[in-house]
């Protein structure tokens, strides 16, 4: 059994099967991608980020997108445009910003969704842990490119998948409204497809700057 991967529309094989869950991985870009029969409808994923408990004044949060908020800082200044992309219900690092009186909008499909903010320009992209809940990781990826002002940076972060790892006990794929999994060089292929200039992997944190 194959299916065509959503990224690269390379052909996926068979990865992981159990119970009515299928994983696929492409033989081209190396993504691992859930069975679109297992992805949940609008309002039952909608039902799902409703549930996360994500109050933008935890510490907890705020210490868990550090990586992305400190870089953003290190990158780039006030004066600088970013877009929270995924911002969810509890739009942490917009609030991390702001509170450093950062220039950030917020846009998610579901919660935020204002398109019209896909057609401006942007210094900074900050997509933390939103990327894996892609249905179509192509189009979200040409979009970013699309948007980034030159030297421009997207900053990403989510669980990259390694050999190392058991699949079947890896706690990421779990998550119903994760249907598609990066591996090291899946993101290299990215950066070569989408034309961006630099590509950095730290831990969880992935830098794509255009």
């Amino acid at each position: 059994m194959s299916k065509n991967c959503p990224l690269c529309n390379g052909v996926g094989e068979v990865f992981y099967k159990k119970n009515k869950q299928i994983y696929y991985t492409c033989n081209i870009c190396n993504g691992i991608f859930l069975d679109i029969d297992n992805r949940l409808d609008y309002e039952a994923e909608k039902a799902r980020y409703v549930t996360h408990n994500n109050d933008i004044n935890d510490i907890r949060y705020q210490e868990f997108v550090a990586p992305i908020f400190l870089s953003i800082i290190n990158d780039f200044t006030r004066k600088d445009q970013g877009l929270d992309f995924g911002a969810g219900t509890g739009p942490v690092i917009s609030k991390l910003l702001n509170d450093r009186k950062y220039n950030i909008q917020q846009y998610d499909p579901f919660f935020h969704n204002y398109p019209e903010l896909l057609n401006q320009k942007y210094n900074y992209i900050a997509c933390c842990e939103v990327i894996e809940h892609f249905y179509y990781p192509k189009k979200e990826f040409a979009t970013f490119i699309n948007i980034l002002q030159k030297d421009g940076k997207l900053y990403c972060m989510t669980d990259i998948y390694n050999h190392t790892i058991d699949f079947d006990k890896w706690y990421y794929k779990n998550d119903p409204t994760h249907v598609f999994i990066y591996q090291k060089e899946t993101f290299e292929w990215i950066k070569n497809e989408f034309n961006f200039g630099d590509l950095k992997i730290d831990g969880k944190l992935i830098i794509l700057t255009k």
